[in-house]
């Protein structure tokens, strides 16, 4: 079976001030990857017209161009309308959803949700107490509960993706200080991709994080700008 090249980021934190230096980067993927994975916080603060300068340098790719949203795409509350803008030129924005991309003879299978917070084992917000954090713990039941049904729903692609933007384990936040990992990720989101071990996980968020960990056999990337210090890894799977 032939390899799958894929081309991921997150944390491009897109603005009008970095137009012309995503055009460049994504203009210089060429032909080289066969999917563009784009791991959250694709805008600096959450406006439409920043998803616009990122939605520039997208609308010329071949590739797909899948994404999912993070936290700095929903702080001003506009969060639609930078969907909407990336939509607009061909980027599937997935939210607790899936796709099945064909690439060559092979079906493509990419699940792909923001994830959320609430630490790893050890220290883990519970599902008790306070309404608020009730709460918390409740957003974080449905991100895991629609990764378990995007990877049920893929289970017979020839290759099997995670796009998240929040960490799914603790191994890929070494570097950033330990007090604040619960507001990185959850290892809740581990057990489906234990359970159902895809080809692969990406993830971003962590900027001062490290760059490989694994969910058993699953190798997980944090491919944040910061991490991967360069415009993309391409990944081989």
């Amino acid at each position: 079976m032939a390899e799958l090249r894929v081309a991921a980021v997150g944390d491009v934190h897109a603005s009008e001030e970095r137009r012309d230096h995503l055009a460049g980067a994504f203009g210089a993927l060429g032909d080289e990857p066969d999917v563009v994975l784009l791991a959250g916080d694709l805008t600096t603060h959450g406006l439409v017209e920043e998803a616009a300068a990122l939605a520039d340098a997208c609308r010329e790719l071949r590739q797909p161009v899948l994404a999912v949203l993070g936290n700095h795409d929903h702080h001003s509350g506009r969060a639609d309308e930078v969907e909407a803008a990336l939509v607009e030129v061909g980027v599937t924005v997935l939210d607790g959803d899936h796709v099945v991309l064909e690439v060559g003879d092979m079906q493509v299978g990419v699940v792909g949700t923001k994830g959320f917070v609430g630490g790893f084992p050890g220290a883990e917000i519970a599902d008790f107490g306070e309404r608020l954090l009730r709460e918390v713990y409740a957003e974080t039941t449905r991100q895991v509960d629609a990764l378990e049904a995007g990877l049920e729903a893929i289970a017979g692609c020839e290759r099997r993706l995670v796009l998240l933007h929040y960490a799914p384990i603790s191994d890929t936040l070494v570097g950033e200080p330990e007090g604040i990992w619960a507001f990185l990720g959850s290892g809740r989101l581990a057990g489906p991709i234990g359970a159902h071990r895809p080809d692969v996980v990406f993830h971003g968020h962590a900027h001062h994080g490290r760059p490989r960990g694994s969910i058993g056999s699953v190798p997980v990337f944090n491919v944040a700008r910061h991490v991967i210090e360069r415009d993309f890894a391409v990944v081989r799977v």
